[in-house]
């Protein structure tokens, strides 16, 4: 079966190349297993019983995945407030309300916010996202991190306006590039072509507070046939380009990145397990 990639929009579709892929539902999917974690539907048996595994080894799993999201809506909308009307999602996976557009539309009615995954399954469930104001626009980019330049030409194609500030969201999408693919690489060729102004919304899983939990959880990961690598805060903090200003408070535990009320939850760092940050290129 194959699948042309394709850029949704309201009023009609841009196509490229015809893609094949495999909607293989017997093998675990990162994104299937997240929506797992946060309570979601779009999760077949085999996402379940390896979502199954991991909360085995590590119970805070779903913790961990709730702060995350919640700290995406907080990010994302400090940047809405900030000014920024276009937003680009690396890696959004399925949709489970509020989603981005959903919050920063109700700031910037006329918002433009592109969804940006590899996943063909979370495809067919793009039409799901573009319910956006009706002055604003939404649009999905079918297109993979590891390719940074071809992921920018497509963005060009949406279009998204590169000559003015974007706010790019790579909100737990980095632990699934290793090493090899250079992350620090990727993300540094993306913010490279943004507008000064532009923000940089950023989250990655760590084994700094669990290690041994961490470690059990990842092996569950690779043993399904899903790349997953942990980093520590510094090596996270090395992601962010050199010429972008980390906003207050830095690099922190998710839930402690300007929580609501100015209050964390209550949840231990070893609960929650992932840092956060938001820079802004100067």
């Amino acid at each position: 079966m194959t699948w042309n990639t394709t850029v949704w929009m309201p009023g009609g579709a841009v196509e490229w190349e015809p893609a094949p892929v495999s909607l293989d539902v017997s093998v675990p999917q990162s994104a299937r297993m997240y929506s797992c974690f946060l309570g979601g539907k779009d999760n077949f048996p085999s996402d379940r019983e390896a979502a199954g595994k991991v909360f085995a080894v590590m119970p805070s799993v779903e913790i961990g995945a709730r702060e995350n999201r919640r700290f995406l809506h907080r990010a994302v909308r400090h940047v809405a407030l900030a000014g920024v009307d276009q937003f680009v999602e690396v890696g959004t996976g399925f949709p489970l309300a509020p989603n981005v557009h959903e919050i920063v539309q109700a700031i910037c009615p006329t918002a433009l916010v592109v969804y940006v995954d590899n996943d063909r399954m979370v495809l067919s469930h793009a039409r799901a996202l573009l319910t956006s104001s009706p002055e604003g626009r939404t649009a999905y980019v079918e297109a993979d991190l590891r390719e940074p330049e071809k992921l920018l030409a497509r963005l060009g194609r949406v279009p998204v306006d590169l000559s003015r500030p974007v706010a790019l969201s790579l909100v737990g999408v980095l632990p699934f590039l290793a090493d090899a693919d250079d992350p620090a690489g990727v993300v540094r060729c993306l913010v490279g072509a943004l507008a000064p102004g532009s923000f940089l919304v950023l989250s990655h899983g760590t084994g700094d507070f669990a290690p041994e939990e961490t470690r059990q959880a990842v092996e569950v990961y690779r043993s399904s046939g899903i790349g997953l690598w942990v980093r520590s805060k510094a090596e996270i903090a090395g992601l962010v380009p050199a010429g972008m200003r980390l906003k207050e408070p830095g690099v922190v535990p998710v839930h402690r990145w300007r929580p609501e009320g100015d209050r964390p939850s209550g949840y231990r760092d070893a609960e929650v397990g992932v840092y956060g940050l938001v820079a802004r290129k100067v």
